[in-house]
């Protein structure tokens, strides 16, 4: 199994990383912090250029607001090292569920195993 990962990891870009980003990260990447998903966030030596390396399938929406605001040099000090205050009303990040069997399914949609009763429509009917 070892072989086969080794070998897609070379044509792969959305399961993890590649085998040149794995070789760029080793030669010039300075880790900087993990988040809770595994999520590994590097940069290099003069902080100019800031990656991610995806802890399974490369999505953007796995990383959280505190990483995204550091990957796009809004926060220049990593959450790892000062963390965000967050608020008593926020809710934890979550990715985007679209297109997964967990994705939201509004009352009446046909993806839901019980459908809604109606009683707001009425049918109308000719005299």
């Amino acid at each position: 199994m070892g072989i086969l990962r080794n070998i897609l990891r070379v044509f792969t870009w959305w399961d993890g990383q590649t085998l040149n980003t794995q070789l760029f990260t080793w030669r010039k990447g300075v880790k900087v912090g993990e988040d809770m998903q595994g999520n590994i966030f590097y940069t290099n030596k003069d902080g100019t250029r800031r990656w991610v390396i995806y802890n399974g399938e490369a999505e953007a929406s796995r990383v959280s607001p505190d990483w995204h605001g550091w990957l796009h040099h809004t926060f220049q000090k990593p959450p790892s090292k000062t963390p965000l205050p967050h608020k008593s009303w926020e809710k934890p990040h979550v990715e985007n569920l679209t297109g997964t069997a967990m994705a939201y399914a509004p009352p009446g949609s046909i993806r839901r195993l019980q459908p809604a009763e109606r009683s707001d429509y009425e049918a109308w009917r000719p005299e």
